[in-house]
């Protein structure tokens, strides 16, 4: 079963990208324009999130995919990462998989040459393992 951050985690990878979430029956979609806050989310990223679990955004999706977020929700979905492009994909835990990733139409990815989307990152914490790794290295 995909939790909720998984689903989080995997919107936020592919708003990196440039992929927006329908809204409404396709009546409007929502990218945000920052994803990322340095060790965080940025708000606006998180008012997007709230938005789209809200009962009012219908059957939502992620551009690209035919699966809604609510669907993403339930215990018969899980993220992997794509065989591809190794970005996160929902997958059915039982039965046929999705029918494709949301790179397919991508025309530039995957693109090694570029970074590649990411978590927020706690930059001292990553730096203090960085230090201790370099540390025990030398004695």
């Amino acid at each position: 079963m995909a939790t909720k951050q998984e689903v989080k985690v995997y919107l936020a990878y592919w708003f990196q990208l440039g992929k927006k979430v329908i809204v409404g029956n396709g009546k409007a979609s929502i990218l945000p324009q920052r994803v990322l806050d340095g060790d965080r989310y940025s708000e606006e990223f998180e008012e997007c999130w709230e938005k789209i679990l809200s009962p009012e955004s219908a059957d939502c999706y992620l551009e690209g995919t035919h699966e809604t977020i609510a669907e993403l929700l339930t215990s018969a979905w899980e993220m992997l990462p794509c065989c591809r492009c190794t970005m996160p994909v929902a997958a059915r835990n039982v039965g046929m998989p999705a029918l494709l990733c949301p790179c397919n139409d991508l025309f530039n990815w995957p693109n090694t040459e570029l970074p590649t989307p990411r978590s927020p990152i706690k930059t001292q914490e990553q730096l203090k393992t960085i230090r201790d790794r370099l540390l025990n290295n030398i004695a």
